[in-house]
């Protein structure tokens, strides 16, 4: 059939002066865009914060012995890849962690009002020093590693009141751990008033230890972090301890001091997988 002209065919539509779109018909686009990957976030990660919602309800609570339990499982089984690390201290994508800095050095995974997700990384000799956690229940995992960790919990009140010609700025503490451990091994924890809250990390090799810790530090809200200096038991011989009747070894005297002028310590971008804060 020959054409006038102006006259437009689609299809079967024929008008003159101007074009229907024929809406029977899809447009194709011009170019398509290839999505690229998602990262996916590691099970045991994700599953790691979703647990930490549920466990920590806020300061001057103390996780449940089940919601402790099931904390320490996740953490038992989590290897570094979960949190974006090679066996080298590398993040896995490019630009990440300088290998064998001479500094320690922490990163934020996560942190709200109720607790943190943190990854310190401590390289051959490095040292953490003796520090609290006022307040707080924190899980350790060394991920990568080995490391030494001498813990003190403080003696009871009533005990330290027997004690007789205390010195000053001097307090009674409780040995709990003065180990070297060595990854892969299971996650430790203390207790606002038990367990270790007073400890001291020091690097055999290179080192990276995750830290859940809940409530988080804040000056604002009391929890500081203290510094502490230890002296032997035996160091003052002449002080009575009362109702102490247990070996001099497992017993130290804490001094409180400033933070240590030679720690230093830098904090770094997160580059590990993403969490999924949506999730319930």
């Amino acid at each position: 059939m020959l054409m006038k002209q102006g006259e437009v065919k689609i299809g079967h539509v024929r008008k003159v002066g101007y074009v229907k779109r024929d809406i029977t018909k899809k447009r194709k686009p011009y170019y398509r865009v290839k999505k690229p990957p998602m990262f996916k976030t590691p099970r045991l990660l994700q599953k790691l914060f979703v647990s930490c919602r549920e466990t920590f309800k806020g300061p001057a609570t103390v996780p449940s012995p089940q919601d402790v339990n099931k904390l320490v499982h996740i953490l038992d089984n989590m290897k570094p890849e979960d949190v974006g690390l090679s066996k080298d201290l590398n993040f896995f994508k490019p630009g990440g962690i300088v290998k064998e800095n001479p500094r320690i050095t922490y990163t934020t995974i996560y942190q709200c009002h109720n607790f943190s997700l943190c990854i310190f990384f401590l390289p051959t000799n490095g040292v953490i020093p003796l520090h609290n956690h006022p307040g707080m229940t924190v899980f350790s995992k060394l991920l990568i590693g080995e490391m030494h960790i001498k813990s003190y919990d403080w003696v009871d009140s009533e005990v330290s009141h027997n004690m007789l010609h205390q010195p000053s700025q001097m307090r009674l503490a409780k040995l709990k751990a003065n180990n070297v451990y060595k990854a892969p091994c299971d996650a430790s924890v203390l207790y606002p008033k038990t367990g270790g809250n007073m400890h001291e990390f020091t690097a055999i090799t290179p080192c990276a230890v995750l830290d859940v810790i809940g409530p988080p530090y804040s000056k604002e809200h009391g929890r500081d972090c203290s510094y502490y200096k230890d002296h032997p038991y035996t160091a003052f011989p002449n002080i009575e301890i009362g109702e102490v009747k247990e070996e001099n070894e497992s017993y130290g005297w804490l001094e409180e001091i400033e933070m240590p002028k030679n720690f230093q310590m830098d904090r770094i971008e997160y580059m590990g997988p993403p969490i999924t804060k949506t999730a319930l």
